[in-house]
């Protein structure tokens, strides 16, 4: 099935979205076929691109829309929903 999936995160980690969470999410992304964007205020950067995650810049609490076009598009944005609710994976 294709067609686009769209669903909402919030951050939950102390740093935000810095660069060991954002290459978390970028090797999470690559693991998939479906083109995935991260949406944030008025910028929509590919998912799979370390720089574009980290121009987010996105802090703690801030709100970032997962959207995924393609055959395994369900899967990719459930399981990208599922690494931020887990703070990617990442322990302080």
């Amino acid at each position: 099935m294709t067609g686009k999936v769209k669903k909402s995160f919030v951050i939950t980690n102390e740093r935000g979205l810095h660069t060991r969470p954002s290459a978390e999410l970028v090797k999470c992304a690559t693991t998939f076929k479906s083109q995935i964007h991260l949406i944030y205020q008025n910028l929509t950067i590919n998912a799979k691109s370390l720089l574009g995650v980290l121009m987010l810049a996105a802090a703690r609490g801030t709100k970032i829309f997962v959207e995924a076009e393609g055959d395994d598009a369900e899967e990719a944005v459930a399981t990208i929903v599922h690494l931020a609710r887990n703070k990617f994976n990442i322990r302080y």
